[in-house]
């Protein structure tokens, strides 16, 4: 590794454990990883009592690879994505991610005030994020952090995470073709649900992973 890569990858973690200190000091469960292998190995550490484990649709938690060895270890695998399902199938898979033992899913944004910002289009694994699951992990690349407001983690979200999210669900919306938002009224619009968890949910046991290494958009 040359110096200047030393020294970005030390910057970023300072930055990290930033968030991962205010992410303490707002009562979340919160761990700093230099790696996404680190990340990967706690899930699956944490993944052992469960039965059911929900996927968010997050490209980061997918990055880690963590669902085929969670397969191997024989949870029941909750995962609307498969393309093979349809929407009524997909619909039930998404509610029983409420209800599942262990939910794993990204945030489109990570303050360094440790606020955790997301914006859905049908606010399921928003909901899940807060309410329902027995635990839920949110896996955080260095490239969410924010160093602003909720407001600037919302326009982080609109400009940086929302065109390229459209584009892969082949959304016909202006940001999907521009890759740039328009705050659209587009009937594929993804931007309809926004969430701020700035404090622990109450009954909620959620994890938040900072991992050292760019995870998803």
């Amino acid at each position: 590794m040359s110096q200047t890569d030393e020294l970005v990858t030390w910057s970023h973690e300072k930055r990290c454990q930033k968030a991962v200190e205010s992410l303490a000091g707002n009562g979340f469960g919160a761990l700093y990883c230099a790696t996404p292998q680190e990340a990967f190995d706690i899930i699956v550490s944490e993944a052992g009592d469960a039965t059911t484990v929900g996927f968010g649709g997050s490209m980061s938690v997918a990055a880690l690879e963590v669902e085929a060895r969670l397969r191997e270890m024989g949870k029941v695998i909750l995962n609307h994505a498969d393309p093979a399902l349809s929407r009524d199938e997909r619909i039930e898979i998404m509610r029983g991610q409420l209800t599942c033992d262990l939910f794993l899913s990204g945030t489109n944004a990570l303050t360094l005030n440790g606020e955790l910002v997301n914006i859905d289009a049908t606010g399921n694994r928003a909901a899940a994020m807060f309410f329902g699951p027995r635990k839920v992990i949110v896996v955080a690349g260095r490239n969410k952090l924010v160093d602003g407001t909720p407001h600037d983690a919302i326009v982080r979200v609109k400009n940086r995470a929302t065109p390229p999210n459209s584009k892969r669900l082949n959304f016909k919306t202006p940001c999907a073709t521009t890759g740039f938002c328009s705050d659209c009224n587009s009937p594929d619009r993804l931007c309809r649900v926004t969430t701020i968890i700035d404090r622990r949910p109450r009954f909620t046991d959620v994890r938040v992973l900072v991992v050292n290494a760019d995870l998803g958009f």
